[in-house]
């Protein structure tokens, strides 16, 4: 292993406007033992036609440092940055309906002066 550590991956990447994005879970081998340590980590770019095409780039680019990476579904995001909004929702044809409610935990961490970051099981 090359060394990847999940500390260094940044949490949230995404774009303003609406997109697709989808929820990864990335892991690394914590000790001789095979112990194993993971998190979650949220994706979303309007250029991205498909949900994996969006997996397929940061997949890549984990694989590099070391780190394994499994997409648990995908959805939308309308990040609305004048309002400070942020609506997660939607589902991914090719991987299912990320865990909306995981998600939305993740943004409020990377965004805590927003006024709403919601998530609705509704829409595609």
């Amino acid at each position: 292993m090359s060394g990847g550590k999940l500390e260094d991956v940044a949490d949230v990447d995404i774009d303003h406007g609406r997109f697709k994005y989808i929820l990864i879970k990335i892991y690394e081998n914590s000790s001789p033992t095979g112990e194993e340590k993971s998190k979650y980590i949220v994706r979303g770019y309007s250029w991205a036609a498909y949900h994996a095409d969006i997996y397929e780039k940061v997949d890549e680019k984990l694989k590099e440092t070391g780190i394994d990476a499994e997409c648990v579904g995908g959805g939308r995001i309308l990040h609305d940055l004048d309002k400070k909004c942020l609506s997660v929702y939607g589902y991914s044809t090719g991987y299912g309906k990320a865990d909306h409610a995981i998600t939305t935990e993740i943004l409020k961490k990377k965004y805590p002066d927003y006024v709403n970051i919601s998530w609705s099981n509704e829409g595609y």
